[in-house]
């Protein structure tokens, strides 16, 4: 994937094409005065064996349920692919929250409140000694890097601004100079409309993906309310989209709560490795294309593409795409 900004109008408008009545009075200096300012937050964490056991029997892949016994992580060895992503999170008071109940950094200012996970991209260094590993304590630096406008020059009075934020994130491990693990993340940030909205039939209009290659390997399951709460607290989440029905159906408009961005992402990794256990990673893009439902079984496709790339979707039973990654290895 170039860029996570690309397209991203076209997977995200029919999430927020109703009228937006903060246009007439949307300050773009404020917005602006918020872009050209020096955003930036270091996190420490350390990568314990007992929060990893709790991801670990978190995941389909890895919870004993699919032929492999569950095996519960060891002090000293790697850790998993994109496992940090359960690591360095903020610790805000909940007063401090945002109304939908995720943390303030890095969110822009009012009236863009509501979040959107778009994608990203990670990058290992493939250097042994450079591994992450389990009981390491690391930090992570991360930073804006682009924050992208979009819908805010025009005079349409049903258009939806919206902002695009990519962070990078370098997480290093004490003692080491070198990070051993790049990210870049972006969230769409739409403005919020305030009072309730009318609950969608299905998912409204559907952002197609074409072109997809015949499948080398699947994997089906289902999220389920529980998935999506024990992802939530292992990651320090308490955004309502993925919680609370009647906040995603009258706030957001979706049928039921929704399956969190990097919880997907995660499983293409994992699903991946599933079926290649063997594979040393160099990086990783993915972008969401569709709305991920609760309760819905999901299907995760892979496809080798020549000798050191694969590429991965997710789809449900009517074959609407999620998400799609790719992953180039060694």
């Amino acid at each position: 994937m170039a860029s996570t900004t690309v397209g991203l109008r076209a997977t995200f408008e029919p999430l927020a094409r109703r009228r937006c009545h903060t246009l007439g009075v949307l300050s773009t200096a404020v917005v602006d005065r918020w872009i050209s300012d020096s955003k930036s937050l270091t996190l420490t964490d350390t990568f314990t064996p007992n929060h990893l056991a709790d991801l670990h029997i978190t995941l389909p892949t890895r919870d004993g349920t699919r032929g492999r016994p569950y095996h519960p992580p060891e002090v000293g060895t790697s850790l998993g692919y994109g496992h940090h992503l359960a690591f360095f999170h903020p610790r805000n008071p909940e007063a401090a929250l945002r109304p939908d109940g995720t943390d303030p950094e890095f969110c822009p200012p009012e009236p863009f409140t509501r979040r959107m996970w778009a994608g990203g991209t990670m990058q290992w260094n493939t250097d042994p000694h450079s591994a992450l590993r389990v009981g390491e304590t690391a930090r992570a630096v991360s930073s804006v890097v682009h924050v992208g406008k979009k819908g805010f020059n025009t005079t349409n009075p049903d258009a939806s601004p919206m902002l695009v934020v990519t962070q990078r994130i370098e997480v290093t491990a004490n003692g080491r100079t070198e990070p051993s693990v790049i990210e870049e993340r972006s969230h769409v940030y739409l403005a919020s409309r305030g009072g309730k909205r009318a609950i969608k039939k299905g998912m409204g209009v559907q952002h197609l993906v074409q072109g997809l290659p015949e499948p080398d390997f699947s994997f089906t399951y289902k999220p389920s309310l529980t998935t999506l709460f024990r992802f939530s607290a292992l990651t320090f989440n308490g955004h309502h989209i993925h919680l609370d029905r009647s906040y995603a159906q009258e706030h957001e408009g979706y049928p039921e709560r929704l399956v969190h961005g990097p919880l997907t992402a995660l499983m293409l990794l994992e699903v991946l490795l599933f079926n290649r256990p063997d594979l040393r990673l160099r990086a990783f893009a993915y972008r969401a294309r569709n709305p991920i439902i609760v309760d819905r079984p999901c299907t995760i496709h892979g496809t080798f593409m020549g000798e050191n790339a694969v590429e991965l979707w997710c789809e449900d039973p009517e074959r609407v795409v999620g998400m799609t990654g790719s992953v180039s290895f060694l």
